[in-house]
C-alpha cells in the first residue's frame, strides 16, 4: 500500500499546489476530499501557469486518475468552467470522476453567504462569499442536494423546488432581497447536470480498489490545520475539515488506509482574513516578505498577512494531523534578511504556553516568545541539493525539526517544480 495525505500545516496558502504537482507525477490517483472553489492551487508546468480550484492537480498528467470526493462541495458552473479551460489548453478530462454524494452549491447558497456576511458588519468572518458555508449547512441539516440528485432531473426538481421555497423566505423576508426564480435555476442546472453526468459515480469504491491494488494514491488538501472547523481558530475557519481526519470522511476510506501524512508549511507564517495572529509583522519586514513571496490569494487576490515562523502552530499540526514529515516552502523568500526570528512558545500573562490555545480569546492575549537566528544573503534559486544550502539556512531547518519533533523532507526554494530540495 502506498498512500499519502498532503495537508496544510498553517492557515492555508502554504504552497500545496507545487508539492501536490511534484507528488502527482509519482501518483496513480489524486483525491480531493474537502472544501470547494474557495480554495485554489497554483501549479507551474513547463512555464505554463494553471490555477485550479476544484479539480485535482493530477489532471495535468494523462495517466493519473483524479477524484473529487464525497466531502467536496461542488459549484457545477465553476467546475465546468474549469473543465472547459483545461480542455481548451489540451488537457484531457477522461480520468476525472466526481462522487455522487458530493453536495452541490446552488445560487441561493452564494446569495445567502453574501447577505449573511454583509449583515455581520464589523463582526464579519471573512468568508469568500462563494456559498461554501451555506452548502455545508444544508448538508448538516439534511436538506442538501447532491451530485446524484443533479444528474437525475426528477429527483433534482423535487428537492430544488422545496429548497428554493425555503431559501426565498430567508432571502426576501429576513434580508429584504429579491427572491430567486425556481424555473430559471432548474433549467440552468439541469444543463449542468447533463454535462457532468458522465463523470458522476461512487468514487469511494474506486479509491478503495486502487489502494488494494497497491496503486500510489495521493490525497490532496485545501486550506490548512488552523482553518479546520473543529480544531482551527473558530469562528475564523472554513466549513470543512482540512486536517488529515477529513480525508477519511471526505474520501470514504478508513484511517488505516493512509500510510503517511505530509504537512506543508512556509518558512514563515501567513494568514488571510481576520483573527489573532501572534507573529504578524505590520512593518517593513512584513511588507518585504509579502512582496518577495508574492503573498496574494490564488482565488481572491487578497493580500496575505505575513509574520515570522510560528513553531507553536507547527507543533499543533504535527499533533492533530499525525504528520510523518514536513515540506517547507519559500525558504528563498527569507534570503537577505540579516536576522530571523522564530516563535518557540507563547506568553499569556505570566504563563508560558507551548501548546496552541483552544480558543481565539486566549490566542488574542498571547505574545510570541522568539529565538533569533542568523540569516543568509545567498540566492537559493539555483541550489541543486540540500548540502549546497548556506550553513545558516541548514541551521534554520534543523532548528525547526528539533522544536517540532518532525523531519523536514522537502524544501522549496522557488516556484518551479525543479526548485525543490530533498532531505534524508
Amino acid at each position: 500500500m502506498s498512500t499519502i495525505a498532503l495537508v496544510g500545516a498553517q492557515w492555508g496558502d502554504e504552497g500545496k499546489g507545487k508539492i501536490i504537482d511534484i507528488l502527482s507525477l509519482r501518483s496513480d490517483m489524486v483525491v480531493r476530499a474537502q472544501g470547494g472553489d474557495n480554495a485554489g492551487h497554483t501549479v507551474i508546468v513547463n512555464d505554463e501557469v494553471y490555477k485550479l480550484r476544484i479539480i485535482p492537480s493530477g489532471i495535468l498528467y494523462h495517466n493519473t486518475q483524479c477524484i473529487v470526493g464525497n466531502g467536496v462541495v461542488v459549484n457545477p458552473k465553476v467546475i465546468l468552467e474549469e473543465m472547459d479551460n483545461l480542455s481548451a489548453r489540451g488537457v484531457s478530462l477522461d480520468n476525472l470522476k466526481i462522487d455522487a454524494r458530493a453536495h452541490v452549491i446552488l445560487p441561493y447558497h452564494i446569495i445567502l453567504d453574501g447577505l449573511a456576511e454583509d449583515a455581520r458588519g464589523k463582526a464579519d468572518i471573512g468568508t469568500t462569499k462563494k456559498g461554501i458555508g451555506p452548502c455545508y449547512m444544508d448538508k448538516a441539516e439534511r436538506i442538501g442536494i447532491r451530485m446524484y440528485d443533479l444528474v437525475h432531473p426528477e429527483i433534482f426538481k423535487q428537492k430544488l423546488e422545496r429548497n428554493v421555497s425555503i431559501k426565498n423566505s430567508y432571502i426576501n423576508k429576513i434580508y429584504g432581497a429579491e427572491p430567486l426564480d425556481f424555473e430559471q435555476i432548474y433549467n440552468e442546472y439541469c444543463e449542468y447536470g447533463k454535462r457532468l453526468q458522465p463523470y458522476v459515480c461512487d468514487t469511494s469504491s474506486i479509491i478503495y480498489k486502487a489502494i488494494k491494488e497497491n496503486k500510489r494514491v495521493l490525497f490532496e488538501g485545501a486550506q490548512g490545520a488552523l482553518l479546520d472547523l473543529d480544531m482551527g481558530t473558530y469562528p475564523f475557519v472554513t466549513s470543512s475539515h482540512p486536517t488529515s481526519g477529513g480525508f477519511c470522511v471526505g474520501a470514504g476510506i478508513g484511517p488505516t488506509l493512509i500510510d503517511k501524512c505530509l504537512g506543508i508549511a512556509k518558512a514563515y507564517t501567513t494568514r488571510v482574513g481576520k483573527g489573532p495572529f501572534p507573529t504578524e509583522l505590520e512593518d517593513e519586514i512584513g511588507d518585504h516578505i509579502r512582496k518577495v513571496g508574492c503573498e496574494f490569494g490564488t482565488v481572491t487576490g487578497r493580500p496575505r498577512r505575513c509574520g515570522w515562523l510560528d513553531l507553536v502552530i507547527l507543533r499543533f499540526a504535527v499533533r492533530v494531523d499525525g504528520l510523518t514529515g514536513l515540506a517547507l516552502n519559500k525558504l528563498d523568500t527569507l534570503s537577505g534578511l540579516p536576522k530571523l526570528k522564530v516563535c518557540v512558545a507563547y506568553k499569556r500573562g505570566n504563563t508560558v504556553l507551548n501548546d496552541f490555545p483552544p480558543d481565539i480569546n486566549e490566542l488574542a492575549e498571547c505574545e510570541p516568545i522568539y529565538e533569533e537566528l542568523d540569516g543568509w544573503n545567498e540566492n537559493l534559486c539555483d541550489v541543486k541539493a540540500y548540502e549546497e544550502l548556506p550553513e545558516n539556512a541548514k541551521k534554520y531547518i534543523e532548528f525547526i525539526e528539533k522544536n517540532i519533533e518532525c523531519p523536514v523532507k522537502m524544501i522549496g526554494i522557488g516556484p518551479q517544480r525543479t526548485q525543490n530540495l530533498y532531505k534524508d
